[in-house]
């Protein structure tokens, strides 16, 4: 305890005694820290989201159909017949597409053969499956065009010359 003198009077260590009124300038602002940074926080954290859910399902998209072309093109060359081939290629590739949660309406399947024989020998059987990717949690996707994006793979096998 300091003596007291009465030059100067008692100071306490903050500065104020207990209970002093020390309204200043800017306790104005004060508490205005914890709503700016919640709202910045949201205004910028939900499109980083948004884009980072985007970017994940143009990602499982890539999957989908690089695995669909790649069975439809096995399954295809295992066919004894042409027709037969592309019905079961479409049918693989709606499974596989399925399997990763796209839907029949988004894909299109094309098949092309050199030489134009399907079936003969030592064809090259190549499948190509084109995939729109809607944007997600956009209620009128379908009806506005919004897209995430367009995947397409494309997949080769040779018809094998025993079978």
């Amino acid at each position: 305890m300091r003596p007291s003198s009465p030059e100067a009077p008692d100071r306490w260590p903050g500065g104020a005694a207990p209970g002093a009124n020390t309204a200043g300038p800017d306790d104005a602002e004060r508490g205005s820290a914890v709503v700016e940074f919640t709202f910045l926080s949201l205004l910028l954290m939900v499109p980083l989201v948004y884009f980072i859910i985007t970017v994940g399902q143009l990602q499982g998209g890539s999957f989908a159909v690089v695995g669909a072309a790649d069975q439809a093109a096995k399954v295809f060359v295992a066919q004894t017949d042409a027709a037969g081939g592309r019905a079961a290629a479409e049918q693989a590739v709606l499974l596989a597409l399925a399997d990763h949660g796209h839907t029949a309406a988004n894909a299109r399947v094309e098949t092309s053969c050199a030489p134009a024989d399907c079936m003969a020998a030592g064809s090259a059987v190549t499948v190509t499956v084109h995939l729109t990717v809607p944007l997600p949690f956009v209620p009128f996707s379908e009806v506005l065009n919004l897209n995430a994006g367009q995947l397409s793979a494309s997949a080769t096998q040779l018809v094998g010359r025993f079978r």
